[in-house]
């Protein structure tokens, strides 16, 4: 016979970020990366992913900054795009993914690429101010921060850099944290990362409610 178990949505949730807040070691976290991290690691279900995130000084103040003034939210890929809650966002904010824009498998082999990171191409226009979310591609990633190489390229408010994988991921990621261009930055150090845990970041930037 199967055992009872909880039905409440709204007490799963309770129950979820208690028993994060009881497990996770969040000590010195400001209280917007705080949330942010939580909700990474219900994403995840790694309670030890704590260690491992690193952001910048001024990421929370900056991501939410971004957001509340309707800032655009681009996505390496539809899942995490699909992963963000719409209605947490508090400016009606856009929620774009140019993946599958008909011009990208052209770019990528003229750039000799992945079509993720020739995605990217079509940012430029948007960019700066934006939020960037890389969650799954360290090609993005990487190809994101050669275009801010660029004369006249005005960077994005933040980057969510926590693409997942073996070849490059953690390589992309410490890119990113020592670029000069972005000014703020939050990665997940290593292999881990993915659409879960990049979309998972952006709901807890874009509302303090649990």
């Amino acid at each position: 016979m199967m055992s009872s178990y909880i039905r409440d949505g709204a007490e799963i949730y309770r129950r979820s970020f208690q028993m994060i807040r009881a497990e996770a070691d969040l000590d010195g976290l400001d209280p917007v990366l705080e949330r942010t991290v939580v909700r990474m690691i219900h994403a995840s279900g790694m309670v030890d992913l704590a260690a491992d995130v690193a952001a910048s000084t001024g990421f929370g103040r900056a991501a939410t900054a971004a957001l509340q003034a309707g800032a655009p939210i681009f996505c390496d890929t539809s899942m995490v795009a699909a992963g963000v809650t719409r209605s947490r966002l508090p400016a009606g904010n856009d929620v774009v993914c140019t993946l599958g824009d008909p011009r990208v498998a052209e770019l990528a082999t003229g750039l000799d690429t992945t079509r993720t990171a020739a995605a990217i191409e079509l940012w430029r226009d948007r960019l700066a101010g934006a939020v960037v979310v890389v969650g799954n591609a360290p090609t993005a990633l990487f190809r994101l921060l050669e275009i801010l190489e660029e004369d006249g390229v005005d960077g994005p408010a933040v980057v969510i850099g926590v693409p997942v994988g073996f070849v490059g991921a953690l390589e992309s990621k410490l890119a990113l944290a020592a670029h000069p261009a972005v000014a703020e930055h939050l990665v997940v150090r290593g292999r881990r990362g993915g659409s879960a845990i990049a979309a998972a970041a952006v709901n807890a930037l874009a509302s303090a409610a649990e």
